[in-house]
């Protein structure tokens, strides 16, 4: 029996590669039935932490819809025991040293963009608040985008990523996600995972 550990951004990345929908609801609906026709015929379980949950009704004003209610209903809401699991040493030093280096990476951008906002402003007149926002901006745009590729890009950056892996770990199971920083520190730990087209492909031979 096939174990799978869904992530939220099945639901909201639309060029993942998932192709059961063009709409996030739609996504889910078509989904909900696969997996009660896949669970019917006995051949896996869906499994996510209550954490990615949270994620998932975030993005939703109304979470007492039906569609979601159906959906929630079909899944094995988990957290993973980390108490009891044994994780090789040399993963954990391997993650401490990459957030060291991207922290290092990241002040070097932020020094870079800084540097490039003094120049803009250097040797101008006084700006007034909107035109120094209008001048500065560009600037700041950039280095939030260019921060978040330094650190967060291929990276696992919060809890609910970190459960994904764990209760794949756990459970044995196959974790579906389009976080590229999911997928390779899945490698990392040693859990199975499974492309989203082969994944979308499989429930719609369910829908």
């Amino acid at each position: 029996m096939k174990k799978f550990v869904l992530d939220t951004n099945l639901f909201f990345n639309m060029e993942a590669g998932l192709d059961l929908g063009t709409k996030t609801e739609e996504v889910v609906r078509v989904l909900t039935s696969s997996m009660k026709a896949y669970k019917k015929d006995g051949a896996g379980e869906f499994y996510t932490p209550p954490r990615v949950v949270e994620e998932f009704l975030s993005f939703f004003e109304d979470t007492s819809q039906q569609f979601i209610r159906d959906f929630l209903s079909q899944l094995i809401i988990k957290a993973p025991h980390v108490n009891d699991m044994q994780v090789a040493g040399a993963v954990i030093y391997q993650l401490v040293d990459e957030i060291r280096t991207r922290s290092y990476r990241g002040i070097g951008i932020a020094e870079e963009e800084i540097n490039k906002a003094g120049k803009l402003v250097t040797g101008k007149p006084e700006l007034s608040k909107k035109d120094f926002e209008m001048t500065i901006g560009p600037v700041v745009k950039n280095f939030r985008e260019r921060y978040r590729q330094a650190t967060r890009f291929g990276f696992i950056d919060s809890l609910a990523d970190l459960d994904l892996i764990m209760l794949a770990k756990e459970v044995d199971g196959v974790l579906i996600s389009a976080d590229a920083g999911v997928i390779r520190w899945g490698r990392i730990f040693g859990v199975q995972e499974m492309p989203l087209d082969v994944f979308g492909g499989i429930m719609k031979e369910f829908a």
